[in-house]
């Protein structure tokens, strides 16, 4: 059996560590030593970018936002149903990931980032919601492993009541919250309809059909 190799390393402004990893089938990014995302198992993550741009593929120009880039296959999903005059902004934190995806990763979803429609923001996603009051129809979050399962610490601001006022004031009338978790988390379900959301929440699989099973919550801000 070959052996793992690592291609690259880098460390989170908290101190995570990620590291890329690739084997002959696969490329894993781990933090510290967990792993966060895989190339074998995607479907889930293409789901966040469908089933969040639900309404925003409707309109003339939407405006959306994705929280975390990943191996890009969110941004692909939502590039492929999006129309050609929209914007979409991808709040990385993590520089070394944003170069990782235009190298090493880039062939896995067709090089997402090439795209016009796209703008990086190497910056947490809390401060772009902040400074865009009802400036997107969707946002998509796949930061973490969801409000459960954190793997950054600095994340769980996201999630909590403060967080989840934020990500609302950030949205226009009408406009969707995408979340995808690695399990069920009925208390942030909670905090979203305490804070005006109507919440669904879809079982979605990790390869096509079948594989792992994970969560994608959809909220949607009133109006």
């Amino acid at each position: 059996m070959k052996p793992w190799e690592v291609l690259g390393r880098t460390a989170a402004p908290d101190g995570t560590e990620l590291t890329l990893l690739r084997h002959p089938s696969e490329y894993v990014i781990q933090a510290n030593g967990e792993n966060l995302m895989t190339s074998r198992e995607f479907s889930s993550e293409k789901e966040l970018g469908v089933l969040g741009c639900a309404r925003a593929r409707t309109l003339a120009t939407p405006h959306v936002l994705i929280g975390g880039l990943g191996m890009g296959f969110t941004l692909r999903a939502v590039l492929d149903v999006l129309p050609a005059a929209a914007h979409v902004v991808v709040a990385e934190l993590v520089p070394a990931v944003v170069e990782w995806n235009r190298t090493i990763l880039g062939d896995l979803a067709g090089h997402p980032l090439n795209d016009p429609r796209v703008r990086i923001e190497t910056a947490d996603v809390t401060s772009v919601l902040r400074a865009n009051t009802a400036g997107f129809d969707a946002v998509l979050l796949d930061v973490d492993n969801g409000p459960a399962a954190l793997t950054v610490s600095s994340n769980a601001s996201l999630y909590d009541g403060r967080g989840v006022t934020v990500t609302r004031d950030a949205l226009r009338p009408g406009g969707i919250l995408a979340l995808w978790s690695a399990r069920n988390d009925r208390r942030y379900e909670r905090r979203l309809r305490e804070t005006g959301f109507t919440v669904r929440r879809e079982q979605v699989r990790g390869h096509a059909n079948r594989g792992s099973r994970f969560t994608v919550v959809i909220a949607t801000k009133p109006g």
